[in-house]
């Protein structure tokens, strides 16, 4: 039996460290040996990008923050929902997984990075929502394993009340906010409409066959 390779380590930002692995053509990114992302299950990720990107189709020159990388599902998702005039930012925190992505050894799927639409951002997701102001249709933020369950400390503003008006104020008018979550959260739901969106909430299989659920927060701005 094939065992599991670890392919590369790195530390993020708060000193935890996230780690690549290798198993039979599988891929699955760990942070303190947890995994957080895998490419055997992404169908929720995809699904977050439809519903982020669903109220932009036919809309010229519509644009899109998604706040993390990962494996680039979402990424590609959001691509094949927008059109040939949009733009898509990718902010993603840890360099070394804009650098795995790149890296042609690994044989990653995230073929998107290439796309012309596509600006790859090292830099917090937070910071590039601070300094928006109306600048998008649309933020996707899948940086995480939810508000109620953080790998990387510094992720928990994006959840709060600060953080979701500073979205606000990030978002164009029409303008709408997509959130990935491994677990149903309640409290957060009743956040998001406390910070003025209509919420829209969805259960998605990690992929086609089964899996786990996972939560999907929509919020429009009303």
């Amino acid at each position: 039996m094939k065992k599991w390779v670890t392919l590369d380590k790195a530390l993020t930002a708060d000193g935890k460290s996230i780690s690549l692995h290798e198993h039979d053509g599988e891929y699955t990114i760990r942070v303190d040996g947890y995994t957080l992302m895998s490419t055997r299950q992404h169908g929720s990720e995809e699904k977050l990008a439809e519903l982020g990107c669903a109220h932009l189709k036919g809309k010229r020159g519509a644009r899109v923050l998604i706040g993390g990388l990962g494996f680039g599902f979402t990424l590609k998702a959001c691509l094949a929902a927008v059109g040939p005039d949009a733009t898509v930012v990718v902010a993603e925190i840890v360099a070394a997984v804009i650098d795995w992505n790149r890296n042609p050894a690994y044989k990653l799927p995230a073929v998107g990075m290439g796309d012309s639409r596509v600006t790859i951002l090292h830099r917090d997701v937070r910071e590039a929502i601070d300094e928006a102001r109306g600048g998008f249709d649309s933020i996707i933020l899948d940086v995480d394993n939810g508000p109620g369950a953080l790998s990387t400390d510094i992720n928990r503003r994006l959840y709060q009340q600060a953080g979701l008006q500073s979205a606000r104020t990030a978002l164009r008018p029409g303008g709408s906010m997509a959130f990935w979550s491994v677990a149903p959260d309640p409290a957060f739901e009743r956040l998001l409409r406390s910070a003025g969106f209509a919420v829209e909430v969805q259960t998605c299989r990690a992929h086609a066959n089964g899996g786990s659920r996972h939560t999907l927060f929509l919020g429009r701005m009303k």
